[in-house]
């Protein structure tokens, strides 16, 4: 499962390096990354919106169906169950799109945490000469000693002993400038908040993760006009788990993945509100509405064009002499 991750963190280091090499800050390379990957998904993220809003459309009938089978378990889901086939809505549609930010996130954090490897993409030979180094020690069993070999490469004196092991001066740049472009705005987002602690800047990274995804829940349930309380299936626990499990997340890796986390919440409450002002559950309503009341005028005015009284010949000849 993890060289799967580490895999996906790979291809995204190219992304990342690609637009680390524009801006030279990775702090702008993350946002510019989310921002292009919300765009990947805008087509998912539309079919669970009008899951979403489908489902909020349904709360007066379930609420029906409640009320009539309440105590009757098994009949209950039958009845449910039927809804939702006859509108065409499945409560866990919206389940595995509200995943796929979580795997962007692993694969951030692979892509964070070996920066050597999957970023600038340094051969094996490459990244054992850095061993070189005093203080280094790149192991498997490490999973931040790539990360932390990075932030040594601000000191000229370690450069100065590499060019002389004989590592080109191309991969002796890059590695110097990713080293120097994980400062944005006074965070340094290779630090781990938790091994910062409390009175560290990096703190506000895992806070920020906890209100802009709490909020961003909040306020796409009211944006739909369905309450938290009303979601159905996984989606009603994801609202509520998914801002537990990444504000912890934050809190123990690099403040890089949490920063990715801050942006993919708030482009996906922007979409959100742009996707919902076509796909609501008052939109959807209307349409719905809209269209079975085409649809009666059709079959009206085909019933009247089927029984239409055809005149025979003589009537219409009746008709010419008058």
């Amino acid at each position: 499962m993890f060289a799967v991750f580490n895999f996906i963190g790979s291809i995204f280091g190219y992304i990342l390096w690609a637009v680390f090499w524009v801006f030279q800050n990775f702090g702008i390379a993350i946002i510019v990354f989310t921002l292009i990957f919300r765009a990947i998904l805008f087509p998912s993220s539309v079919k669970q919106q009008k899951s979403m809003a489908a489902n909020a459309s349904l709360q007066a009938k379930q609420r029906e169906i409640k009320e009539k089978y309440g105590n009757n378990k098994a009949k209950y889901n039958e009845e449910i169950q039927k809804l939702y086939d006859k509108e065409g809505v499945s409560p866990f549609s919206g389940c595995a799109t509200s995943l796929f930010p979580m795997i962007i996130m692993l694969g951030i954090y692979y892509a964070v945490v070996r920066p050597l490897s999957n970023v600038i993409h340094l051969s094996a030979q490459a990244i054992s000469q850095l061993n070189m180094i005093p203080g280094v020690y790149l192991t498997q069993n490490n999973i931040y000693s790539e990360m932390n070999a990075l932030k040594l490469f601000t000191n000229p004196d370690n450069i100065s002993l590499l060019t002389q092991q004989g590592l080109p001066a191309k991969e002796l740049t890059e590695i110097h400038n990713l080293a120097g472009g994980f400062n944005f705005l006074g965070l340094d987002l290779l630090s781990i908040p938790q091994a910062e602690g409390f009175k560290s800047a990096i703190i506000i990274i895992p806070i920020l993760c906890l209100v802009t995804s709490l909020g961003s829940q909040i306020l796409t349930t009211r944006l739909n006009g369905n309450p938290m309380q009303n979601q159905q299936g996984c989606t009603k626990y994801m609202l509520y788990l998914l801002p537990l499990i990444t504000v912890y997340i934050s809190y123990i890796v690099p403040g890089a993945v949490g920063f990715y986390w801050i942006w993919s919440t708030i482009f996906g409450f922007i979409q959100t509100v742009i996707i919902s002002k076509f796909y609501s559950a008052a939109h959807m309503t209307a349409k719905s509405e809209a269209e079975h009341v085409a649809l009666l005028e059709l079959k009206e005015a085909k019933v009247q064009y089927d029984y239409q009284p055809i005149s025979s010949p003589q009537q219409n000849n009746n008709k010419k002499k008058k």
